[in-house]
């Protein structure tokens, strides 16, 4: 058999390859490299991996050519919300091509996004699911939010048109309501954005008694940048986090995890002002109502005082007359009763008198003396027993009428 050439070898290889394929085909892969020169050509590498390990079981070279390209790209991304880069399963039709030179390759002549779409949708079903087996996925939701938020933890971009609205639209509110919003930058779009606002989040969780809540805004940009919000690190991050969390994430048609599971979801920076604007409303209203209800509560406590100190005006004579005659007769009966027990008490001292009067009587010396008594002394002193007498002594003795003087010539003493 005559030796083939290696174009020879290709060739054929072209030749069976255009024979066996000779339409273009849909393939589903993923992108694993993604890169566009300068004139707009856009080269990538499909690969598939096994479901069960993600090894590679394939992989192909891909072109997309700048005339495709620059229809295919915006049109994906819109559709989408998702950059064309690495990491994403697409689902493109192809033409199959073998070069005698650059080998195999596939050539890239439509995409459909819808099943990009739907793998997206998988993705965040599966942190959705993640985050409710682990418990987490309501958390942000149940935080009871400030009932007037006024400090206000803003993550956004510094640069970025949708801070300043929001800025604006708090300060402007028709209400002359006060906040206090406060910039924690971060990236806002590209693959960075995971990281810088899980960066912003510690930043404000280092200091939580200064913040009422947090919002997470970007305004404007590209729908494709969405998809750094779609993460299962920032979603379990912002679900798990101790302050209320908002965001404003400026797109309309499809939310993101991190909008799913954040305590409140608007659409855009404007909306969360807005929101915090209506909250604080709604509180300064209550407040004005009761204020008017403890006011009404007052006047009406008011004017019963009123009416009632009227009446008791009104009352005042007839009760002082009924106070009057009631304490003339409580103190006729106290009288009546002191002089009861005053009479008694000098009935009682009467005859107590009259006793004392009796021992006294009973005590008199003249008295004694007249019955035939004596009272002897020596030197001033009554003379009560003989032995303390010495002979010689000047006795006084004194009877009813008179005293006797005599001098002590003998003592006998009683045996």
């Amino acid at each position: 058999m005559q030796p083939l050439t290696l174009y020879e070898l290709n060739s054929r290889v072209r030749q069976a390859l255009s024979r066996a394929l000779p339409d273009d085909c849909w393939v589903q892969a993923e992108l694993s490299d993604v890169r566009v020169n300068a004139a707009g050509h856009c080269y990538v590498e499909f690969v598939q991996k096994d479901t069960r390990n993600h090894s590679l079981i394939a992989k192909s070279r891909g072109t997309i050519w700048g005339n495709v390209f620059r229809l295919l790209r915006p049109y994906f991304e819109r559709e989408t919300g998702q950059p064309f880069s690495a990491g994403i399963k697409v689902l493109v039709q192809v033409r199959v091509e073998f070069h005698e030179l650059y080998g195999y390759s596939l050539t890239v002549t439509d995409i459909d996004p819808s099943y990009t779409v739907g793998d997206m949708v998988r993705r965040r079903r599966e942190i959705l699911r993640q985050l409710e087996e682990e418990g987490v996925l309501s958390l942000n939701k149940e935080l009871p939010l400030a009932i007037l938020p006024q400090r206000i933890a803003v993550i956004s971009s510094p640069t970025a048109a949708g801070y300043g609205d929001f800025c604006n639209q708090l300060s402007s509110n028709p209400y002359g309501l006060q906040f206090y919003p406060t910039l924690i930058p971060a990236i806002m779009q590209g693959d960075r954005v995971e990281a810088s606002v899980l960066d912003a989040l510690d930043h404000i969780h280092a200091s939580l008694d200064e913040w009422d809540a947090v919002v997470i805004i970007r305004g404007g940009g590209a729908v494709s940048d969405l998809s750094g919000f779609d993460t299962y690190l920032l979603a379990a991050a912002c679900a798990q986090f101790p302050l209320p969390v908002i965001t404003g994430i400026g797109h309309e048609r499809d939310d993101t995890v991190l909008d799913m599971v954040a305590h409140t979801r608007v659409k855009t920076p404007t909306a969360a002002a807005e929101f915090l604007i209506s909250r604080a409303h709604e509180t300064a209203l209550r407040l004005e109502a009761l204020a008017e209800s403890v006011q009404a509560w007052t006047a009406d406590l008011l004017a019963k005082q009123r009416r009632r100190l009227a009446d008791m005006v009104l009352r005042l004579p007839q009760m002082a007359t009924f106070r009057i005659a009631h304490e003339r007769e409580r103190q006729t009966r106290l009288w009546g009763r002191l002089t009861s027990v005053t009479a008694l008490m000098l009935q009682a001292k009467r005859h107590q008198l009259q006793l004392l009067a009796q021992r006294t009587d009973a005590c008199d010396v003249g008295r004694i003396l007249s019955k035939g008594f004596s009272l002897t002394t020596v030197n001033g002193r009554a003379v009560t027993d003989a032995s303390a007498l010495h002979e010689g002594d000047v006795m006084h003795t004194r009877v009813a009428k008179g005293t006797i003087v005599s001098e002590v010539k003998e003592i006998k003493e009683i045996v």
